[in-house]
């Protein structure tokens, strides 16, 4: 639901596309002057090691534990556990079961997405 000053996302009902880290529900990509996005992510086991030239990603783990993996180090998370990934950052979490919320600043842009 959106009006001039504020925008309603209801984040278990957009639809999940496939992402680096697992499959992601995506809020916010269509507002105009995007400042940021916000990601409803269920982590894979096998998600892929990448990084971004421009954005800055806050995750914040809401259910499961596991392990995130920032520049070749593994640190160990569970629930309410947050990270701030900053432009330049490899990363991926590392888990199974676990959801994050990621919110990436400036908003999401699929072309700063990159893989070594």
């Amino acid at each position: 639901m959106e009006t001039n000053n504020y925008t309603i996302a209801q984040l278990d009902s957009i639809p999940a596309v496939p992402c680096p880290c697992g499959q992601a529900r995506r809020a916010f990509g269509d507002e105009p002057e995007q400042l940021a996005t916000l990601h409803l992510v269920d982590i894979k086991t096998d998600a892929r090691t990448h990084y971004h030239k421009r954005m800055t990603e806050i995750y914040v783990v809401l259910e499961g534990e596991g392990e995130i993996e920032l520049d070749g180090e593994c640190f160990p998370v569970k629930p309410m556990t947050s990270v701030m990934i900053k432009p330049g950052c490899r990363h991926r979490a590392i888990g199974t079961n676990m959801r994050i919320l990621n919110i990436p600043i400036p908003a999401f842009d699929p072309e700063d997405e990159w893989f070594d």
